[in-house]
């Protein structure tokens, strides 16, 4: 299907959009996770089983933007856990992420505390405290 680019649009190479993350002029990213843990590292880039691809530009993005989302699924498909005490996958960030958004919960990082915020419709928080590992406040409006 041909698209186009209308008024207002920008595009820009790859050269272009490291220098603008690496310079820390990107004030939000959002990126998949594999998993996040309580002292807010990310694990996004080496799946257990799967052949390495690399981490590519995803430690550069999870370092360099001001806020760090990350959205994923609550649970691997067998159940364990993916917001844990500790990261068991390789990193890709330290201490990077501000927020996890799943599919069970949100969860915050407040004044450095992993904190549940909103537990997301169709989850209960029973279920959100059963299949998370990590340790966590409870700030639910």
């Amino acid at each position: 299907m041909p698209v186009t680019a209308l008024d207002g649009a920008s595009y820009f190479d790859s050269a272009d959009s490291f220098a603008m993350i690496r310079g820390k002029h990107i004030d939000v990213a959002v990126m998949g996770g594999l998993q996040v843990d309580e002292a807010a590292n990310l694990a996004n880039w080496a799946v257990p089983g799967q052949p390495l691809l690399g981490v590519g530009g995803a430690m550069d993005l999870a370092s360099g933007a001001k806020k760090l989302i990350i959205t994923m699924m609550h649970t691997e498909r067998d159940g364990d856990a993916k917001v844990v005490p500790a990261c068991t996958l390789p990193l890709t960030a330290l201490k990077a992420v501000d927020m996890v958004i799943t599919d069970k919960a949100v969860f915050e990082f407040i004044d450095g505390q992993l904190t549940l915020t909103e537990v997301m419709p169709g989850a209960t928080l029973e279920e959100v405290r059963a299949t998370t590992t990590a340790k966590f406040a409870e700030k639910l409006s």
